[in-house]
């Protein structure tokens, strides 16, 4: 059974940078023909894909957030990260660590994912 754990810091101040930890059970990062991905959802909005990185290194970006976010793959500790630069109040939001099985950002492609982390940004 895969499980996802996400972990960071629960409040972040403005402008700083955020980083995040999925430790991932139960399957390999580096197995082909997955995308894993970081989602957010904003109180009271809706869901937002961050970005993934695929099993070859490929990778998406929200156009809204490529220039501030960037998700890794750490193979050693079989993890996956993401790290936010100069965030704002308007990324506070639950974070969700997630795996899909295709290189989109259709929601229904999502087979697993973690229970998620609540991230405040507010000084």
């Amino acid at each position: 059974q895969v499980q996802l754990q996400e972990s960071g810091p629960g409040l972040v101040k403005p402008s700083e940078t955020l980083f995040l930890t999925c430790s991932i059970s139960g399957a390999s990062i580096t197995t082909n023909w997955y995308y894993w991905s970081w989602i957010r959802q904003a109180p009271g909005k809706g869901l937002e894909w961050i970005g993934y990185v695929g099993y070859s290194d490929a990778s998406y970006y929200s156009p809204s957030l490529a220039s501030r976010a960037s998700i890794a793959r750490d193979t050693s500790k079989n993890q996956l990260t993401l790290q936010l630069t100069s965030v704002t109040r308007e990324d506070t939001a639950v974070y969700f660590c997630a795996r899909n099985k295709y290189d989109s950002t259709y929601l229904g492609y999502v087979e697993v994912w973690g229970q998620g982390t609540l991230v405040t940004v507010s000084s």
